[in-house]
């Protein structure tokens, strides 16, 4: 009784009321979510309008619904497999006992936690799995739309198909079952594990029933994905990379191939082992199963390829690889369009003939002089009108029909340089609204400057005007332009779009021309929703509130033609550059886009960190053994429309991918005839076949094994130039052909450790598509391949520059024009089949090295074989190699093919620059005399000219007076001439003196070139 009321009165603990959720807290994480989902929303929806507005709807929708699909079924897959693994693992747990155990700790703190883990790691693991997958879309997507290539594999018979589109699907299958089913297996074995359904017994491993069978069945279905794996590696031999060669070798087809198939056979083995465990309970038999397989993966999949490859093959190697090296030969010329290269046996001369280089009259008239990768500041100086224009670093090169005649041309697209403007400029009204586009291009001859050494322009100038008739101007879309620019007004508004500066007192708005734009280059922006939309994207509240934003505005972005052409055509790869022409009366950007691929059997891979467009984003690099120029883009430069050109219509991937996208690729038949001519061949590519050839000219398996014909690209030799020398556009007439043609030429020298720097070969494609059209010209890309004797030097471009470098005439001329703050550029060191041998070309640019840089071509050099010409001129310094008279080069005037005057004086002595020194008196004593002060008064005299004349020459192109600077270029080349002529008179009357009395320099101002 007494105990009763001492239970009773025992405190009782008091209920706590469940704590209240803070307000603040839900508002704060409701605003949050909103605000997440308002954003994504955002950029959904400006991504889809952009698409439509481009007429590529159909590329954003089966991409994303491909995606999700792939997501949302390998994710559900992963992560019911999770769960129902868990769930039986939980299911079969054996009863709980009385005795305890050091896993029950364990188990008491992961009880409460159960149910979040049923969720969590399942769901967790299928995000995972399911972002994997949805990755892989392009592959899925061809893989289920593929077309068939005709060529089998010399192997196992299969269509090359199997392998670029079917063996990687399979493979990422694979892949992903065996990752699942190895992480539902362990998952299991911990489950079991932690509940006592698996222990040990003594010596014995010690399972439940239910653990038993869940644990057998789970084992099966990991050596059934271990055996699929081995199966599926059979036919990946065929895309191995060995030491000798790309694809299978002798070891792998007689040796690995056989093994695998031992592998498959064991993992099913083990398998079925797995499953006896249910009946007997006996763990033993999977383990020895297990045990075997990983010995027989050493032994037979490793030690016994390694015997074979040891005391088999390498003793006869050249014998035994011979037809796996011939595979590798012929799938790579196919895979790389090396299969039907034109080769000519090039006895290429090295004595320089006359008659030889008047007979390439046409392709003498036609060499490039002007370099785009240099001479874009004098667009720049002389061109670029306004501090808010630009034009890019790197010119491009093309061909222009000019009165008849096709002129190659350099040429360059006036853009927009918002950096230009001064910081007080820079509002959002000035960079949205006033500046948002460039304005017209600027062509200059390739063959031919003014005599001053400025590029000669037939079309510039604002408003555009020149050689190439009317255009529409204005330049939206390029590769400089803002992130987006809002343009378009109501009718009847004022336009404040700025379209070009003017001195006319005419125009509305002062001294600056407006437009409004009329296009329809980008989606509406006219309405409330889109402009906050188009406000969170882009993170400004102008958009939302700014009076220019009207019903008829429209909003441009995504404006880089790479970046519009990758977006709808994401299963391309784009060349590294596109380039603009003026086409049927529009500035056109044109983009070249490849198939490739990295799996066709047997050819030879590539791996490359700076080949096509957007290489400075990849994280790894590009690799690929298969490649076809198959599409050709245009992307109109005022109103951004883009148009995909099937070009390559035999391609198997590009047929693949029309299956995918059956409206985005018009036919061949719909390029114009203005568009036709201004396609080329790509560099990209071309740079691709040339180092894929540098190997594969050598078709003998023998020979190939060998390797003592190999070549490589030579290295750039101009200063500052890195990797191999790039190829060059240019118009020439290869032996055999009829006619000079616009192509994409590279050269050769001797490959491995060889430090020879001689020609080897020399390599050309036809560049010219013609001018009819929908229909291509028949010798476009056509491989033209001249193989140099083994036995002659020639040459090469290394030994090539190291002469001009070291002609100790030119160089005397060229350290005065560098006295004081002016530098040398060397231009582009061409190479061109002329006069029976190999030419050499180099344009020499003389510039400021500080402020205004403008490049002016001063001199050329020109090699055949041993002989180095240097002059003023093209034609005088080919004069001095060939003779007197020989020369058929362009008239700087007139632009007219012009030969010299055989008559006329040596060419060392009128060269302006490099004048014959004056005989000195016999009577006079060395080093003593009245002369040599004389001289150098002269000397003094000339560089103080050159000095005022380099001054009036800054100054007159700083208020835009060309006709004075050019008075003033001519000042200070005469100037300079009278320096050089006094300077050599120095040397030769005062000898060692003229050592002792340091001559004065020039020293230039800012605008020395």
């Amino acid at each position: 009784m007494s105990s009763e009321p001492e239970r009773n009165s025992r405190p009782q603990p008091i209920a706590t009321p469940p704590q209240r959720r803070s307000p603040l807290l839900i508002a704060v994480i409701a605003v949050a979510v909103l605000a997440l989902v308002v954003v994504i929303t955002a950029n959904v929806w400006t991504e889809v309008v952009w698409y439509q507005q481009l007429g590529f709807t159909d590329v954003w929708r089966t991409q994303w619904i491909t995606r999700v699909a792939l997501f949302t079924v390998f994710g559900i897959v992963a992560a019911f497999s999770v769960w129902i693994s868990l769930w039986i693992a939980r299911r079969v747990r054996p009863a709980p006992t009385a005795q305890r155990s050091t896993l029950d700790q364990y188990r008491e703190q992961i009880q409460p936690l159960e149910r979040i883990i049923m969720v969590a790691l399942p769901l967790f693991v299928g995000l995972i799995a399911g972002a994997a997958m949805s990755a892989n879309w392009k592959g899925i997507l061809a893989w289920m739309n593929q077309e068939s290539f005709g060529i089998v594999d010399p192997e196992f018979g299969l269509d090359a198909s199997f392998y670029v589109f079917t063996l990687p699907v399979l493979q990422s299958f694979v892949g992903y079952y065996l990752a699942i089913t190895i992480i539902c297996t362990l998952l299991a074995a911990f489950v079991h594990l932690l509940y006592g359904g698996i222990g040990g017994g003594g010596r014995k491993f010690v399972a439940s029933g239910g653990a038993r069978i869940h644990l057998a069945i789970m084992g099966l279905l990991v050596m059934i994905g271990i055996a699929a794996n081995y199966w599926l590696d059979r036919y990946a031999l065929l895309n191995k990379q060995g030491e000798a060669l790309y694809g299978a070798s002798y070891t792998d087809i007689n040796a690995i191939l056989p093994a695998l198939g031992i592998l498959v056979g064991i993992a099913v083995l083990v398998g079925v082992s797995f499953l006896i465990v249910i009946w007997q309970g006996d763990w033993r038999i999977p383990a020895m199963g297990v045990a075997l397989m990983v010995l027989s993966a050493i032994v037979v999949g490793w030690g016994y390829p390694a015997v074979v490859q040891r005391f088999q093959v390498e003793p006869n190697a050249q014998e035994l690889e011979s037809p796996y090296i011939q595979r590798n030969i012929d799938a790579t010329r196919y895979a790389y369009g090396l299969d039907d290269i034109e080769v000519t046996q090039y006895n290429a001369k090295t004595e320089a003939e006359g008659e030889a280089l008047r007979a390439d009259a046409e392709t003498t008239t036609q060499i490039r002089l002007l370099d785009p990768n240099v001479v874009s500041p004098a667009f720049q100086q002389l061109e670029q009108n306004k501090q808010y224009y630009n034009f890019a670093a790197d010119l491009n090169v093309d061909r222009y029909d000019i009165n008849g005649e096709l002129r190659d041309t350099v040429i360059a697209v006036r853009e927009l340089n918002l950096d230009g403007l001064g910081d007080e400029n820079r509002t959002w009204v000035n960079d949205t609204t006033v500046y948002t586009h460039g304005f017209g291009v600027v062509a200059a001859y390739g063959n031919r400057t003014q005599l001053d050494g400025q590029p000669d322009f037939y079309e510039g100038g604002i408003p555009s005007v020149g050689e190439l008739g009317d255009y529409e101007p204005r330049i939206y879309f390029g590769e400089s332009t803002p992130a987006y620019s809002i343009v378009g007004a109501p009718e009847g508004t004022a336009p404040w779009e700025l379209d070009y500066p003017t001195d006319s007192s005419d125009t509305v708005q002062g001294n600056q021309v407006n437009t409004t734009y009329t296009g329809d280059g980008g989606p509406s922006i006219g309405n409330t929703f889109a402009k906050f939309m188009y406000a969170i994207k882009f993170g400004e509240e102008q958009i939302f509130f700014s009076d220019r934003v009207t019903s008829e505005s429209q909003i441009l972005y995504y404006r880089e033609p790479l970046e519009r052409v990758a977006r709808v055509a994401p299963y391309l790869e784009l060349d590294s550059s596109a380039y603009p022409a003026v086409v049927d009366g529009r500035v056109v950007w044109i983009v070249d886009g490849y198939t490739t691929s990295s799996q066709y059997p047997y050819s030879g891979s590539l791996e490359s960190a700076s080949l096509f467009a957007g290489s400075e984003d990849r994280l790894t690099p590009v690799k690929l053994n298969y490649m076809r120029n198959s599409v050709k883009a245009t992307v109109d430069a005022y109103n951004g429309e883009v148009t995909l050109y099937a070009w390559d219509t035999e391609d198997p991937i590009i047929k693949t991918w029309s299956n995918v996208f059956p409206n985005d690729l018009k036919p061949m038949s719909e390029i114009s005839s203005d568009l036709m001519s201004h396609l080329r061949y790509p560099q990209d590519q071309f740079t691709v076949q040339r180092f894929q050839l540098s190997s594969y000219h050598v078709e003998d398996a023998a020979d190939f094994y060998s390797g003592q014909d190999f070549w490589r690209n030579p290295s750039d030799p101009t200063p500052g130039g890195t990797g191999p020398q790039p190829p060059y556009y240019l118009t020439l007439q290869m032996p055999g052909q009829e006619d000079p043609t616009f192509s994409l030429t590279s050269s050769f020298i001797p490959g491995g450790n060889s430090d020879r720097n001689v020609l080897t070969g020399y390599l050309s494609v036809d560049s010219e598509t013609g001018n009819e059209a929908g229909k291509v010209a028949s010798d476009y890309g056509q491989l033209r391949l001249l193989e140099l004797p083994r036995d002659t030097t020639i040459p090469g471009p290394g030994q090539v520059q190291n002469n001009f470098n070291s002609n100790s005439d030119a160089q005397t001329t060229l350290n005065l024009l560098r006295q004081g703050e002016t530098e040398i550029i060397n231009g582009n060191l061409l190479t061109l089949p002329v006069g029976g041998g190999l030419l050499y070309v180099q344009p020499v640019y003389v510039q400021s090295s500080t402020g205004t840089q403008v490049p002016l071509l001063r001199k050329v050099f020109v090699s055949f074989g041993d002989s180095v010409g240097f002059a003023d001129t093209l034609q005088g310094a080919l004069d001095q190699v060939f003779g007197e008279g020989a020369a058929v080069t362009t008239d700087l005037e007139t632009g007219e093919p012009s030969t010299s005057d055989p008559d006329a004086t040596d060419p060392d002595t009128t060269d302006p620059l490099t004048p014959e020194p004056e005989a000195t008196d016999p009577d006079a004593t060395p080093g003593v005399g009245t002369a040599s002060e004389e001289d150098q008064q002269a000397l003094r005299s000339a560089l103080a000219k050159a000095q005022q004349a380099i001054a009036d020459g800054q100054a007159a192109l700083s208020i835009g007076d060309f006709g004075a600077y050019g008075d003033a270029q001519q000042e200070l080349s005469s100037a300079l001439e009278d320096a050089i002529a006094a300077e050599r008179r120095i040397q030769d009357t005062a000898g060692g003196a003229a050592e002792e009395t340091p001559s004065p320099t020039v020293s230039p101002s800012a605008d020395a070139s």
